[in-house]
């Protein structure tokens, strides 16, 4: 309890200090801890029992949300790969009002579809992904033929190169967005996912948001020392929709703020399969990703990736079945890595994208572009970290 203390005393201390930004200090103290140490005794864990009782580190925060279960029949979850709405447990947190946090409400063996689609079918061309700046479209056209057979035998020789699917960062889907003008582009446009839009049009209607149009996602894929910087997801031209964060892998930390930065971030764990759903004052708040964990075991996935995706699967079900050879390759890959997906409704019902004069599409077109999820294995400094997307 002594330690406990300490370490929630030094981090309020730490967003006390004048200064640097609260948000900044606890984003360093995180990117900094020590797994398996009292650095973590004051993160929010949404999935552990004693949350729903009220109990532990931060949980006086925790407030049970009510869900829409009427909204989204068991049929249609389960085309999902999901639970009936009726067995999610939801939470929210006091003084976040908008944020809801839904720990994994996949059916077992589910998740594995989704992260063989991230890996293999949604970084395929033509969509846009962070290798496209240095490599020709032809040398990323299919990145999991390119990789998998450096992934399968990952473990017999660990000092190879890293595989393409290794390298890669992020992933735009649907209205892809431009990192250097922070817009979104009715020009640049690929058929979004059918199986994710159905998936998030569930989550987003079991939230209270009927209607929900899934229009671009952003997919970020995270090595054990990746990092996302402090930012705020303002770009989308309609902001009354939510933004639907889902994450499979390893776990991570993900720190939500305020407004401003000189308010201190809540801590809270991110595990595999778990959805966050950011919407109404909660959507426009500052937040980031200080640090990926590795799992306390070594190089192994997480218990709910562990069971295989059921052989006989619904006749109307979006999801598809996963060889064993496939996610020998997604498991290999996981073991040391983490993926989250996001998606969002750019623009409102019956709106366009304004007008551009050519002046601002040459600009654009010239700017050198970056890529804003950090590793330390990248030549970008630090202290390039922010990102206002």
């Amino acid at each position: 309890m002594g330690k406990m203390a300490a370490v929630l005393g030094s981090a309020v201390t730490l967003a006390a200090e004048p200064g640097e930004d609260a948000f900044r200090k606890l984003f360093r103290f995180y990117r900094q801890s020590r797994p398996g140490t009292a650095d973590l005794g004051a993160v929010i864990d949404f999935s552990a029992a004693h949350t729903a009782r009220g109990a532990g580190p931060g949980a006086h925060k925790v407030v049970r949300t009510q869900l829409n279960v009427s909204s989204v029949s068991e049929h249609d979850a389960h085309r999902a790969g999901l639970q009936p709405v009726s067995k999610w447990q939801a939470y929210g947190l006091e003084g976040y009002p908008g944020f809801i946090f839904i720990p994994n409400p996949f059916l077992p063996g589910y998740q594995w579809h989704w992260v063989k689609q991230c890996l293999k079918l949604y970084p395929q061309k033509p969509n846009v992904c962070s290798l496209d700046k240095h490599m020709t479209k032809e040398e990323t056209q299919d990145l999991w033929e390119q990789s998998k057979e450096f992934l399968r035998c990952k473990d017999m020789n660990k000092r190879r190169p890293r595989s393409l699917l290794e390298k890669l960062r992020w992933v735009t889907l649907g209205y892809h967005y431009n990192w250097d003008s922070k817009k979104y582009s009715a020009d640049d446009y690929t058929p979004f996912p059918s199986d994710l839009a159905f998936l998030s049009e569930q989550v987003a209607a079991a939230c209270g948001f009927q209607g929900f149009q899934a229009e671009a996602g952003i997919l970020n894929y995270y090595r054990l020392d990746s990092t996302l910087g402090i930012h705020v997801d303002r770009s989308e031209l309609d902001h009354s929709k939510p933004l639907l964060s889902f994450s499979f892998g390893q776990s991570a930390i993900f720190l939500l703020g305020g407004l401003k930065r000189e308010e201190a971030p809540t801590a809270m764990f991110m595990h595999s399969g778990d959805i966050m759903v950011m919407s109404g004052f909660s959507r426009l708040l500052n937040h980031a990703v200080p640090r990926v964990l590795p799992n306390p075991k070594g190089e192994s996935l997480p218990r709910c990736l562990e069971r295989p995706l059921p052989a006989l699967l619904p006749r109307d079900t979006v999801v598809e079945s996963c060889s064993v050879e496939d996610w020998q390759v997604c498991a290999s890959y996981l073991k040391t890595a983490r993926v989250n997906m996001t998606v969002r409704q750019v623009l409102a019902k019956d709106q366009v994208f304004p007008l551009e004069s050519m002046e601002e599409k040459r600009r654009e077109t010239t700017t050198d572009s970056s890529c804003h999820l950090y590793s330390n294995s990248t030549q970008v400094k630090r202290a390039r970290l922010n990102l206002d997307s």
